[in-house]
């Protein structure tokens, strides 16, 4: 008797399973499997896909790694909605760490010539990765760290790194804290905080890849552009500053006006703001002609890299920062944070379409 009523429960957990329906993973608006970003580093941490919506239908996406921008999604002069950040779909071309997709760059973004710098006197030798120089932190840099992420609602995630004494070179211990806000107004706030245990030196930004056309796109002629700069500061051939400051005028660097995208020269270069710690006063603006959409930053930070990837994946890197190299030329805004001061630096996209 035992038997049959074994037999006979086996068989109605057969039956019922047999019976379930598997649920199906539902993806972001820009097509993302949150299950393709899932992944467990060797210390332990678990890597996420986080959704911040609004509103108005705009969708951000970020991971742990580097607190990246992995997509963003803004509506075209047509009502469709674009994805105009450039990423991946899942977690393992991340994990290569050869480019910078919408990560979080520092300790030191941009350069510091010969990974070397001196700070009270003291001589401080950072890691080196773009030959003699040190680039976006080193090779393991911000863009390489696992940052711990918390949402307190749909449209905030504050990102949190500790960075060690040493970490890279770099002096101190640092609490950097990145808040991102998807605000109703299509805007995307970015909020930087951080304080140290020991003077250092500190210049981050994030380094999204933009194509107002879509990331897929296969060109930036479409784009205008316009960056609130009369000077920029001049470089080596190893895009180390010489410490000059010069005029953009009667230049192709210069974007005083929007005008089209000049897609033949091959821009890397600092701006140096006219209006430095304005945050209302626009930084710069990019519009795609092809979907109309158009971009406005705003920023608290003195500089604005601009860097044109003309041959993978066309598309424009606008970041708001201090000056490359900043330590190893004094007549650059300062970069050093002491003990007893907090960094804060905000920036804004504001995203619209062109009327």
């Amino acid at each position: 008797m035992k038997k049959n009523v074994f037999v006979l429960v086996a068989i109605s957990l057969l039956i019922a399973s047999c019976g379930k329906k598997e649920v199906a993973e539902t993806a972001t608006e820009s097509g993302l499997l949150p299950s393709k970003f899932e992944y467990v580093t060797e210390k332990g941490d678990t890597n996420h896909l986080y959704v911040m919506k609004n509103a108005d239908g705009m969708e951000v996406t970020v991971i742990n790694i580097g607190a990246r921008i992995v997509s963003l999604i803004v509506p075209d002069n047509g009502g469709t909605m674009r994805n105009v950040v450039l990423g991946y779909d899942s977690i393992q071309p991340y994990l290569q760490l050869k480019d910078y997709y919408g990560a979080i760059v520092g300790r030191y973004a941009n350069r510091i010539a010969d990974g070397t710098f001196v700070l009270d006197r003291v001589t401080h030798r950072v890691r080196q990765n773009e030959g003699k120089n040190l680039l976006h932190g080193g090779p393991n840099g911000f863009s390489t760290r696992f940052f711990t992420i918390e949402q307190p609602d749909e449209q905030t995630l504050i990102c949190s790194y500790f960075s060690k004494d040493g970490e890279e070179g770099f002096p101190g211990n640092l609490k950097l804290t990145v808040t991102y806000t998807l605000r109703d107004d299509n805007a995307l706030e970015v909020n930087y905080k951080a304080t140290t245990d020991r003077a250092t030196v500190l210049n981050v930004s994030n380094h999204a890849y933009f194509n107002l056309s879509g990331k897929d796109a296969t060109v930036t002629a479409d784009h205008l552009l316009y960056i609130n700069a009369a000077q920029y500061t001049p470089t080596r051939e190893d895009l180390i500053p010489t410490g000059k400051i010069e005029k953009v005028k009667n230049t192709p660097l210069d974007y005083s006006s929007l005008v089209a995208l000049n897609t033949e020269y091959p821009y890397d270069l600092n701006y140096v703001l006219n209006h430095p710690g304005e945050i209302d006063t626009v930084a710069a603006k990019v519009v795609s002609m092809s979907t109309g959409i158009e971009m406005d930053i705003y920023t608290t930070e003195p500089g604005m890299q601009f860097y044109l990837e003309r041959k993978t994946r066309p598309s424009l890197v606008l970041e708001p920062q201090h000056f490359p190299d900043s330590p190893n030329h004094p007549n650059f805004p300062s970069t050093i944070l002491r003990v007893d001061s907090v960094f804060n630096s905000q920036t804004i996209y504001k995203f619209g379409i062109l009327e």
